[in-house]
């Protein structure tokens, strides 16, 4: 992806987080240069990667496949001194059309609440024993209903609504009426080990240098100076 395409999905985000009253914390605004003067004391953005996050998971295409999140709370599985927080909390911007593909995750439980704005449409599948899509009734909750449904069930989710997506539950998702502005719930997340694509993709994109960075995105933090 270009710089000049990421900022602007950046600004984009922050005025549509404006136009809901969806309020972000004051490390979302910062600038590189800012980042730099950031001290040790901030290590957990850092090393609990939080904050922006845009992808368009290696097709070129983001505005068909493509996601932008921005993680405001979160652990870690592999930094002791974060293994008390069990909880992650990210923001999901979704476009109209906008895929993000299937997968599952390995140990995260989470719950995708469509917040405001455009619906919320996920397609869910079982995954089988070579972690394929399966032809087999899938077991679903939302907003307190337990259910069941046919393989490949479209599920709708208008703000308010949510889901709560188990291991090993294959879902994508994408928005219908224009943007959705969704919240997710989980376990501890880890986007490293605990995702696993349908396809291969490309989780965090290769980014084009064409003018400087107006944030930096949660994989770009400098260490903390001395």
């Amino acid at each position: 992806m270009k710089r000049s395409e990421i900022n602007r999905h950046i600004r984009d985000a922050i005025q549509f987080c404006r136009e809901h009253h969806f309020g972000l914390p004051p490390f979302a605004y910062w600038t590189p240069a800012e980042w730099r003067t950031r001290g040790h004391e901030y290590d957990e953005i850092r090393d609990c990667m939080l904050g922006w996050d845009v992808t368009d998971y290696g097709g070129g295409d983001y505005p068909r496949r493509g996601l932008l999140l921005f993680t405001l709370r979160n652990g870690s599985v592999s930094v002791a001194r974060y293994a008390d927080k069990t909880y992650c909390q990210k923001l999901l911007l979704v476009g109209e059309g906008q895929v993000t593909p299937y997968h599952f995750h390995f140990s995260k439980r989470e719950d995708i609440i469509c917040q405001a704005g455009a619906d919320l449409l996920v397609q869910v599948y079982n995954a089988d024993d070579q972690e394929r899509l399966a032809d087999t009734p899938v077991l679903v909750m939302t907003d307190g209903w337990w259910r069941e449904v046919p393989a490949g069930t479209v599920l709708r989710l208008r703000p308010g609504e949510s889901i709560t997506l188990p291991p090993y539950q294959y879902h994508q998702f994408w928005a219908e009426g224009g943007m959705s502005l969704t919240v997710e719930v989980s376990a501890v997340n880890d986007d490293r080990t605990d995702n696993r694509f349908l396809e291969a993709v490309g989780r965090f994109p290769a980014i084009e240098e064409d003018e400087p960075p107006l944030h930096l995105l949660c994989t770009e933090y400098p260490p903390a100076p001395n």
